[in-house]
């Protein structure tokens, strides 16, 4: 979402002759998209941002020029006071939706009077009405942004109240910029959505489509090869969602579906609203749908409460479904959120081991995968060049990183690859042929 996000800021600001720069130094302006969903994400915010103040500081000795610094994102949104006390030097603080503001915002800035500029209201206007087109090709592969915020309100999570309530965008929206990116050369689209499955998005004539039917729709457009979506929530998993990822096949087998923890005592302590028997009846409605689906998930470690026998549980769980890949981490506390009130917090080194145990069961899981998938022949969107001279870079189908000997003509391609060889990231490849896919 961030770097979707990150691409409209740039998009916002191209018609003030603004363009992205590589060289620090040269910018004229600095913006920090930022992720409140964990501590140490946070924490990068205020480190990097004392190297802001350098840069402004050098490049006003050195250059005698101004440099804005934003902070924009969810950490702007929750903390975009504390920012100011402990970082003067920003400039500007905007929330994740009010960055369709940002013109307006920069024309207000001014060095001499060094006012600070906060604008993390949750507006009326919906900032997607405000965006302009793209200002360059995305690329091969590309996010759409399609839902945004959260009504779960699961009791360690801060995105309710950083991105604020569910907001579905019209599926006519929708499509249009699915069509605008086809045109600009991107064959992949990545639907994004804190809770991206609870999509009921206007469809222009009264009713209502869900994320299965905007899918379905979306394949209908000419030039676009594939289809995923993330993050979703396994209670928005509906029959439609899941007979899409057995009639169409633009839609990718892998699904990102988090769970956090295997123990029901937990979830429920969680408000995660749902059991394991829940999570692993969606999964097995998956499989029976499309029986090679690659599936990932979400864990959190140490919540507080969380016992010796409820971290078994999860491990059990984890050896009943067996992942393609998967995201886990230590529980930190968020401000402003239930959990961080709970007085059971379980300790640092206990954290540790459990999480050192979970990635290693996770990780063996992830290598089998690919292990398995040897000597099968795949379809693979060609993105860019690899680290290796003569060598390029994909993804298949499973979202495995795919490496092989090809020709920089074939970015933007999908060719097909036989996979030669497993490694714990990625796989190797020998291409076989290209299908022409512009």
């Amino acid at each position: 979402m961030n770097v979707y996000d990150s691409d409209r800021m740039i998009d916002v600001l191209a018609p003030l002759g603004y363009a992205p720069t590589n060289v620090l130094d040269s910018a004229d302006m600095v913006i920090l998209n930022t992720c409140h969903i964990r501590e140490k994400a946070s924490e990068k915010v205020f480190s990097e941002l004392g190297r802001m103040r350098q840069l402004k500081e050098r490049v006003a000795d050195q250059q005698g020029r101004q440099v804005t610094i934003a902070v924009a994102g969810c950490v702007a949104q929750a903390e975009g006071d504390e920012i100011i006390r402990r970082a003067p030097w920003v400039d500007i603080v905007v929330g994740p939706q009010t960055y369709h503001r940002l013109p307006e915002l920069v024309s207000k800035v001014d060095p001499k009077s060094r006012n600070r500029i906060i604008d993390t209201d949750f507006p009326k206007e919906v900032k997607f009405d405000f965006l302009p087109g793209e200002h360059a090709p995305r690329g091969p592969a590309a996010f759409l942004s399609v839902q945004e915020g959260c009504d779960k309100f699961c009791a360690f999570c801060v995105v309710p109240y950083t991105r604020g309530a569910e907001f579905s965008r019209p599926a006519k929206t929708v499509l249009d910029e699915a069509k605008r990116l086809v045109a600009g050369g991107t064959s992949e689209l990545t639907l994004l959505g804190q809770n991206v499955n609870a999509y009921h998005g206007d469809n222009g004539s009264g009713g209502v489509w869900s994320l299965g039917r905007l899918i379905r729709a979306l394949a209908e457009v000419n030039g676009l090869e594939r289809i995923r979506y993330t993050t979703s929530h396994p209670l928005d998993m509906d029959d439609e969602l899941i007979t899409a990822h057995r009639d169409i096949p633009q839609l990718m087998p892998y699904l990102h579906l988090p769970i956090q923890s295997g123990s029901n005592h937990i979830l429920q302590e969680m408000n995660r609203h749902h059991t394991t028997d829940i999570y692993l009846s969606v999964i097995d409605k998956l499989r029976n749908a499309c029986p090679d689906i690659a599936m990932s998930g979400d864990f959190i470690v140490g919540f507080p409460g969380e016992s010796d026998q409820d971290f078994s549980e999860t491990l059990s769980l984890v050896n009943k479904v067996g992942y393609a890949s998967a995201y886990s981490f230590k529980y930190s506390p968020r401000p402003g959120t239930p959990a961080a009130n709970i007085n059971h917090q379980v300790s640092e080194s206990v954290k540790s081991e459990r999480l050192e145990s979970l990635q290693q069961l996770l990780q063996a899981q992830q290598f089998a995968f690919n292990k398995n998938t040897e000597g099968k022949t795949v379809n693979v969107l060609v993105e860019r060049t690899g680290r290796q001279e003569g060598q390029m870079a994909g993804r298949s189908p499973y979202m495995q990183a795919v490496n092989f000997i090809g020709d920089p003509d074939q970015i933007g391609r999908i060719v097909t690859c036989q996979l030669s060889a497993a490694r714990q990231n990625s796989m190797m490849g020998r291409i076989i042929n290209s299908k022409g896919v512009a």
